[in-house]
């Protein structure tokens, strides 16, 4: 089994200290902040034994330096941009396997906001950490990549199990749901997650994790062949990946 603490960083970020219950192993990913995730561990583990990037962009790396060298951690990275990430031990390309004590990750290739971006996906825990490429009710701008790889990256996400529980890098939720009730104005389980939404901002807690299925019931950018949406947008004889394009056009002006 494995313990998620999430740790809010910087005015949007989070970065999840995880723990294996069997061998008390402990990992962080996605350190935004040394001092916020530092803060934590002092209270909690006293220890750390790996960093897991998702991608090489400062606010999700900034503290793998401080933490490494206090801690005497391991750095896990992307193999396809190992060069950008501070401090990288232990590289890890699309499909290999990595143990955090009984807990199996896989690691996905998911490129698109960079070109290196993985995720790490445990199907025993039910968990993936998706960095900047999902997002809960969005996805990540393209910063290196183009429409095709992230197009093709969320597929492969989309094609987990539906219990899947989604722990992205930003707390953009609230946002992200106004732009998809825009487009998708009739869908009820929309509307109820807005609200569920909103109630746990007002309450300053986290809209996240996320269940998988959840996303794919309510996520426009997951739904691009519903024929609602087609319609909506005017594209009805328009293909998913046509109404992918149209979507991120604009969700960028909105």
């Amino acid at each position: 089994m494995l313990d998620i603490t999430i740790i809010s960083c910087l005015s949007d970020n989070y970065s999840y200290l995880i723990k294996d219950k069997k061998t008390n192993l402990v990992g962080i990913v996605d350190p935004s902040d040394f001092n916020q995730v530092d803060k934590v561990i002092r209270k909690t583990y006293k220890k750390l034994d790996f960093i897991l990037n998702t991608h090489h962009h400062n606010d999700h790396v900034d503290g793998n330096i401080g933490l490494k060298k206090k801690y005497n951690s391991k750095v896990i990275c992307s193999t396809y941009e190992a060069e950008k990430i501070p401090g990288a031990d232990i590289k890890k390309k699309n499909n290999d396997q990595f143990n955090l004590g009984q807990t199996n990750f896989k690691v996905i290739h998911v490129p698109g906001h960079t070109l290196g971006h993985i995720a790490f996906y445990s199907e025993k825990a039910n968990v993936i950490f998706t960095g900047d490429t999902l997002f809960s009710l969005g996805y990540g701008r393209f910063f290196e990549g183009t429409f095709e790889q992230m197009f093709t990256s969320l597929e492969k996400i989309k094609g987990l199990s539906k219990n899947t529980m989604i722990y992205c890098g930003h707390e953009y939720t609230n946002n992200n749901g106004s732009f998809c009730i825009s487009i998708d104005k009739d869908n009820k389980k929309l509307q109820d997650r807005i609200q569920v939404v909103q109630d746990k901002i007002e309450k300053k807690l986290p809209t996240l994790p996320v269940k998988l299925g959840d996303e794919l019931e309510t996520n426009i950018f997951l739904r691009c062949n519903d024929e609602r949406i087609k319609n909506n947008l005017k594209m009805s004889n328009s293909s998913k990946f046509e109404v992918f394009k149209k979507l991120r056009n604009l969700k960028d002006k909105f």
